[in-house]
């Protein structure tokens, strides 16, 4: 790029330095037979002529080399934009993650008769999450079946099988696992939520045995309602989708949509209680 930069700036001087002696050689001609001939005259559209042609030509050398400058510039910033773009989702990354592990700060805060281990999933149990997740914690680290596991956002599910150094979480979105629930706008303590499988890789949330007089609705709040034992009171399910009544059982059912997104879960938490005993976990 220099190179092509030298060459240009030495046909300016070189053409600059011809057109000019033109010129000079012309003025001076004219200056001397003038008033004694018409070669002064003569000579006036030549220097006119050269002096164009000669700007022109000047113009568009530094046109030539503003474009490679400019085109330079253009190319380092488009390099610092994609530099500053890549820092904003990096930042953008830790912000959501640091949003996520203050959520967690808090529920243990509000929870502190319970212990809290740490988790990341490192597979599938049978395939896809509604079969399970594995995760890199076991009876070494003090997690026993029928533990419940959290995310960030919410209620994840429970601990069904342990090794020594791995575990399998059932989500809520099993048909295998049931968790006491309430809608957090009434005062209805009853309610069971449970998974219903819509084929091999779908599944939804749903609260069954709600009061048929219960004020529950779309938008409603879901969270665990501490009944059984199992599960922490007050821990964040989901929000409700939509609800059917059930004349024949005089009951209503919630669709249920979890506050956890299952496809994203990398990180999870055990919940140990600090007063440890037994829990019954049937399947």
């Amino acid at each position: 790029m220099r190179v092509r930069k030298n060459k240009l700036a030495v046909t300016v001087v070189v053409l600059s330095v011809v057109f000019l002696g033109l010129i000079f050689w012309s003025f001076k001609s004219s200056e001397r037979n003038i008033i004694s001939s018409g070669a002064g005259s003569a000579l006036n559209p030549i220097q006119k002529i050269t002096y164009t042609v000669n700007s022109k030509i000047k113009s568009f050398v530094d046109l030539c080399l503003n474009f490679t400058e400019v085109k330079d510039q253009n190319i380092k910033l488009e390099a610092e934009n994609a530099q500053l773009k890549n820092q904003l989702l990096q930042y953008s990354g830790l912000k959501a993650e640091n949003d996520q592990l203050r959520k967690v700060l808090d529920f243990k805060t509000e929870n502190s008769e319970y212990n809290y281990i740490a988790t990341h999933i490192i597979g599938y149990s049978g395939g896809n999450i509604l079969d399970g997740y594995i995760i890199d914690r076991g009876s070494d680290s003090g997690i026993q079946k029928g533990y419940v596991v959290i995310g960030a956002n919410g209620l994840v599910g429970q601990v069904t099988s342990v090794g020594t150094n791995w575990s399998i979480v059932k989500s809520i979105l099993n048909e295998n696992i049931a968790v006491a629930v309430k809608i957090q706008n009434t005062n209805d303590n009853t309610g069971i939520l449970r998974g219903v499988r819509e084929n091999q890789t779908q599944a939804i949330a749903k609260v069954e045995n709600i009061p048929m007089n219960s004020n529950v609705k779309a938008g409603d709040t879901v969270v665990t309602s501490g009944l059984g034992g199992i599960y922490p009171k007050d821990i964040l399910v989901g929000t409700v989708e939509s609800v059917t009544e059930d004349k024949i059982n005089i009951m209503k059912t919630a669709t249920i949509k979890p506050a956890v997104n299952f496809n994203q879960a990398e990180d999870l938490f055990v919940v140990v209680p600090k007063n440890t005993r037994d829990i019954n976990y049937n399947n």
